[in-house]
C-alpha cells in the first residue's frame, strides 16, 4: 500500500499580517513563571524539567506505546523492557513476556582489562515497583528476566513517535542506544495503522581495542498459554514467527532483522522448571550462537543472533522489526447483532496473512521511516513552551494504544479508555470523544468515519442518537437517553470536519441527517423554545442535569449557530435555528450568568419529564433516603450554583471547530478565570474526595471538576465532581490560552504534567476511566490555544491569533502537514508532506 502522494518541501511566505506581533516577552514571562518560585518559596516544579529525558527515579513508570492506529501495541519501558504486550484486540496491561535483547562483548586484545568481557541484557536497572508490585510478584516473578545482568545507567528520551533509550556501564567498552518507533504519518491513515513496530539497536565501541560481540534478541513463545491449543514457532527470513492457532483467536507475532549475518534458534532448550530460559542465558553469556530449524510444535521460545566486530570508535546498528497478525477476535458489542458477528481489524482486510505484513514492512521500511521522520521533525520544530509540547506529544500515544480500534471496513471505533484486560466504556462515546482534538487534524478521514456512524447507524428516523456504537458497527437499539453534550457536540464537529476537509459534497450529504438530529434536540430538551437545554439531559458525567445549565446550553447554542452557518452555505432555511440561538444566548448571558461564572438553574417541576425518582437513569435510582433528599434539595447529581470546569465547554468546542464567539467573550473569559481562581488546587491534601481519588491526591495539584465558592453545594452533587481529569484540565487550559490568559493556562498544564513525571504514573498514559483515556487528547487544543493557528480548507485560509509573540508551530490539515513560523508580523508556511493550498491569511 505505497503512499502515492508526492512528498516534498515547499515554503510559502504570506506577506505582512498587517498587525504588530505580540511581544515575545509575554511568552518568556509565562515560561519564567514555570521556574520562578512563588512568594512562599515553594518551587513551581519539582525535579525533572518538562520535555527532557527521563532518568533515575523518573524512569520508574515510563512505558511508551509502539504499534499501529487500531492495530494493537507493545510498550518500550523507561529501562528498555518490552511490556504491555497487547496485540489481540484488547489491553493486556500486565503482560510482560520474557522478551529481552542482550549483548556479549569480548575484547580481542589480550591485554584488555577483564571488565572488557561480559554479557548484559540491553536494559537499565529494573524499576523497584516491580519487586513487589505487579501481578505475580508474590511468587517471586517466576520466569521473568529481572535477575539477569543489565546496564547500570539508563536515560529515556521521548520524541513521539520515536523513543530513545541510552545505556552505558563501566563494565563494558560500549555505549548502546535503542530507538523504538512505529509508522505515524498524518493524513496517511493506512500506513499509520500497520500492526508493526521497530527496535533499532546501535552500539559504539568506546574502548581502545577491537571487540567481538554477539547481539541477541530472545523471546518466550508468549502466545502459548500452556493449554492444549496448537502452537509453534515458524521461520521467516532473518527471524522467526510465534504462532497460536486457537480457533477464532489465531495470532502470529514475527521478529526479524535485516542483517544478513543473522542466525536463528527456532526452538529453545525444552525442559521443566526454568530450563529454557536458563539454557538460553548460558548461550548468551558465553558469547555463542545457535542456528536451529523449527520444530513441529511446543517450542518454548526463539532467538536471533547477530555476531559483529567493532574497531575503536566504530558504530554498529541492528534493526529488529516486529509484526503481528490476529485477523479475528471475540469482540462483540450490541444486542442487535448476531452472535457470529465479531470485530475484525482493518489490517485483516488489507493483508491475507502474517507473511504479507512482514513483506510490506520489510519492503517499505525506509519509506515509512522517512515519512514518519518528516512528521517528527515538523512537530518537534515547534517553539512552544516545553510543558505544552510534552502534554500534546505524550497524549498522541493514545492513538497507538488499545483504546483505539479500526474495523475491517476502515472505520474508527474506540473505547473511552482501557481497563487492565478489557476496553473500558465502549462505543466511541460521543460525549467523551468531543474533547479529543488530535484525530480531526492528523487523520481527518478517520474522524469523519465517526460522524458517519453517529449520524448513520446510531441515529434513528426521529433523530435520537445513541452515544455508544455497536461493534462491529451496525444499527443500534434506541432504549436509553441520548447524550445532550454528545449529540449537540456532534453537530459542531460536522461543521469542524467540513472546514478541515473543505468538502462541500460531504457536507451536503450530511446536512439532512444533521438537521434531523438538531430538530430532535429541540423537541426533546427545549420543547418550550426558550433557547436553552431544560428538560433532563444525559451528559458526560453519566447522569442527567435537570433545568437549564451553562455547560449543555453552551453546546446547544454552538450547535444552533453551526446549523445557521452550514445551512446558509447550502441555501437552507435557518430561521428557526437563528431565532432559538438569539433567545438562548440572551437567556444564558443573563439568567445563567451570576456576574462571575455560568451556573445551573435546577428545575424538575413543570417539565415534560416525570418525577426524577421515577425517571430512567444510569446508577441514579432513588432509595427512600434519596426521595427525602429530593423533597429538600431537588434531584440528585446537579451542580446548581457551582463553578463547573466544563461550564462553557460548548464554547471551547466551538473555538476548536472554527466558529466565531457565539456567547459574550467577556463573560466566557470571566468564567474561565473563575475556574482558575476557585477550582485549581496546588495541594490536594485537605481536599475531601470520596469518589475516585487516585487521579490526583495528597500533595499533588490539579483542577477540580467543580467547586461551590459562593455556597450552594448539594449533599449529593453530580458524580465525579470532586475528581481531577486531565482531559478537562487541558480543555480549560487551552481555552484560557485562547483568551490570552497565558500564565493561568500554562499553570494548569504544568500541575497536570507534574503528576505524570514517571515516578508514580506513566508519562504516556493519562488515565481517567481506564488507561490511555481519550479525553486527554484535548491537549492537542493547546497548540491552537497559544497560536490561534487553524487552516480552513473551505476558504483556503490560514488563521493565526498569537498570544505569545513570534513562534514556530506544527500544522496538520486534510491534505498535508508542515510548520508555520510567525515572525515580525509575517507568516511562513513550510509544507513538509503533501500540500496545503493557502490563498489568504487572517490574523
Amino acid at each position: 500500500m505505497p503512499n502515492n502522494r508526492r512528498t516534498f518541501l515547499k515554503t510559502v511566505t504570506i506577506g505582512s499580517l498587517g498587525a504588530a506581533a505580540v511581544p515575545t516577552s509575554l511568552l518568556e514571562a509565562a515560561q519564567e513563571s514555570a521556574t520562578t518560585p512563588p512568594p512562599d518559596g515553594t518551587p513551581a516544579q519539582k525535579g525533572r524539567p518538562y520535555n527532557t529525558p527521563y532518568t533515575g527515579e523518573y524512569l520508574n513508570r515510563v512505558a511508551f506505546p509502539i504499534g499501529g492506529l487500531g492495530a494493537g501495541m507493545f510498550c518500550l519501558e523507561g529501562a528498555g523492557a518490552v511490556s504491555h504486550m497487547s496485540i489481540r484486540h484488547h489491553p493486556e496491561v500486565y503482560n510482560e513476556p520474557p522478551i529481552f535483547a542482550a549483548l556479549h562483548v569480548k575484547a580481542l586484545d589480550a591485554t584488555a582489562p577483564p571488565a572488557a568481557i561480559g554479557a548484559k541484557v540491553l536494559e537499565g536497572p529494573v524499576p523497584t515497583w516491580k519487586y513487589f508490585g505487579p501481578r505475580g510478584a508474590g511468587n517471586g516473578e517466576s520466569g521473568a528476566t529481572y535477575g539477569l545482568p543489565r546496564f547500570r545507567h539508563a536515560s529515556f528520551e521521548a520524541r513521539f513517535p520515536f523513543a530513545t533509550l541510552h545505556l552505558h556501564d563501566e563494565d563494558l567498552p560500549i555505549k548502546a542506544t535503542l530507538t523504538g518507533w512505529s509508522p505515524f504519518i498524518p493524513t496517511d491513515e493506512d500506513n499509520s495503522s500497520l500492526p508493526v513496530g521497530a527496535l533499532e539497536y546501535s552500539f559504539v565501541n568506546t574502548g581502545n581495542t577491537h571487540i567481538d560481540a554477539v547481539f541477541s534478541f530472545n523471546t518466550k513463545n508468549f502466545l502459548h498459554n500452556g493449554d492444549e491449543t496448537p502452537n509453534s514457532i515458524g521461520a521467516t527470513p532473518g527471524g522467526f514467527i510465534l504462532r497460536t492457532d486457537k480457533p477464532g483467536q489465531e495470532t502470529n507475532f514475527a521478529v526479524f532483522t535485516t542483517d544478513d549475518k543473522a542466525l536463528i534458534d527456532h526452538c529453545w532448550f525444552r525442559g521443566g522448571w526454568w530450563d529454557p530460559l536458563t539454557m538460553t542465558w548460558n548461550t548468551v553469556k558465553e558469547g555463542k550462537t545457535r542456528n536451529t530449524s523449527p520444530v513441529e510444535k511446543d517450542a518454548p521460545g526463539a532467538s536471533l543472533f547477530v555476531p559483529f566486530s567493532l574497531a575503536p570508535g566504530a558504530t554498529k546498528t541492528i534493526k529488529v522489526l516486529t509484526a503481528w497478525y490476529a485477523p479475528n477476535s471475540t469482540l462483540h458489542i450490541g444486542d442487535s447483532l448476531p452472535e457470529s458477528a465479531t470485530y475484525q481489524p482493518w489490517y485483516a482486510g488489507r493483508f491475507a496473512n502474517i507473511a504479507e505484513v512482514i513483506d510490506y514492512w520489510r519492503q517499505h521500511y525506509k519509506e515509512l521511516k522517512k515519512n514518519t521522520t518528516l512528521f517528527h521533525d515538523a512537530f518537534h520544530a515547534s517553539t512552544l513552551p516545553p510543558e505544552v509540547m510534552e502534554a500534546v506529544a505524550a497524549n498522541l500515544t493514545i492513538l497507538k494504544s488499545p483504546t483505539v480500534l479500526r474495523q475491517k471496513d476502515g472505520r474508527l471505533w474506540s473505547w473511552e479508555g482501557c481497563a487492565d484486560e478489557n476496553g473500558c466504556c465502549h462505543g466511541s462515546c460521543t460525549h467523551v470523544w468531543n474533547y479529543a482534538q488530535a484525530i480531526p487534524h492528523l487523520f481527518p478521514a478517520l474522524e469523519r468515519s465517526l460522524r458517519k456512524t453517529e449520524f448513520g447507524e446510531d441515529q434513528n428516523e426521529e433523530g435520537h442518537q445513541t452515544f455508544r456504537a455497536n461493534l462491529p458497527i451496525s444499527p443500534v437499539k434506541h432504549d436509553f437517553h441520548a447524550a445532550a453534550d454528545g449529540q449537540l457536540g456532534g453537530i459542531m464537529k460536522v461543521y469542524r470536519d467540513w472546514r478541515i476537509a473543505g468538502d462541500d459534497t460531504w457536507l451536503a450529504d450530511m446536512y439532512p441527517k444533521v438537521r434531523t438530529s438538531m430538530d430532535y434536540c429541540i423537541r426533546t430538551w427545549d420543547p418550550r423554545a426558550k433557547g436553552v437545554v431544560e428538560e433532563p439531559h444525559h451528559n458526560t458525567y453519566d447522569i442527567e442535569f435537570w433545568g437549564a445549565d451553562g455547560m449543555c446550553t453552551s453546546f446547544y447554542l454552538g450547535a444552533l449557530y453551526a446549523m445557521t452557518k452550514m445551512g446558509n452555505h447550502l441555501h437552507q432555511d435557518i430561521s428557526t435555528y437563528q431565532s432559538l440561538y438569539e433567545k438562548g444566548r440572551k437567556y444564558m448571558e443573563t439568567r445563567l450568568y451570576d456576574g462571575e461564572f455560568f451556573i445551573q438553574e435546577i428545575e424538575y417541576k413543570g417539565l415534560n419529564a416525570p418525577n426524577p425518582a421515577k425517571a430512567q437513569s444510569y446508577g441514579g435510582e432513588y432509595s427512600p433516603e434519596a426521595v427525602d433528599l429530593l423533597q429538600k434539595e431537588g434531584p440528585k447529581y446537579q451542580y446548581g450554583k457551582g463553578c463547573l470546569s466544563d461550564g462553557v465547554l460548548g464554547a471551547w468546542i466551538g473555538k476548536m471547530a472554527g466558529l466565531e464567539d457565539f456567547i459574550d467573550a467577556t463573560k466566557i473569559k470571566s468564567h474561565l478565570l473563575a475556574i482558575h481562581r476557585y477550582n485549581l488546587r496546588k495541594d490536594l491534601s485537605e481536599h475531601a474526595n470520596p469518589q475516585r481519588p487516585a487521579y490526583a491526591l495528597g500533595h499533588e495539584g490539579g483542577l477540580l471538576l467543580c467547586t461551590w465558592p459562593k455556597g450552594g453545594r448539594l449533599s449529593l452533587p453530580f458524580v465525579y465532581s470532586d475528581e481531577v481529569w486531565t482531559g478537562i484540565e487541558y480543555q480549560v487550559a487551552s481555552h484560557l490560552l485562547l483568551t490570552g490568559n497565558i500564565a493561568q493556562g500554562l499553570e494548569i498544564v504544568r500541575l497536570c504534567r507534574d503528576r505524570y513525571d514517571g515516578r508514580i504514573r506513566n508519562p504516556f498514559n493519562e488515565y481517567e476511566c481506564g488507561h490511555w483515556y481519550a479525553r486527554a487528547m484535548s491537549s492537542y487544543g493547546l497548540l491552537q490555544g497559544l497560536t490561534g493557528l487553524r487552516y480552513d480548507a473551505v476558504e483556503k485560509t490560514l488563521h493565526l491569533n498569537s498570544h505569545i509573540g513570534d513562534f514556530t508551530c506544527f500544522l496538520s490539515t486534510a491534505t498535508g502537514f508542515g510548520t508555520v513560523t510567525y515572525k515580525n508580523g509575517k507568516a511562513k508556511l513550510d509544507v513538509t508532506f503533501g500540500s496545503i493550498p493557502v490563498q489568504k491569511i487572517i490574523a
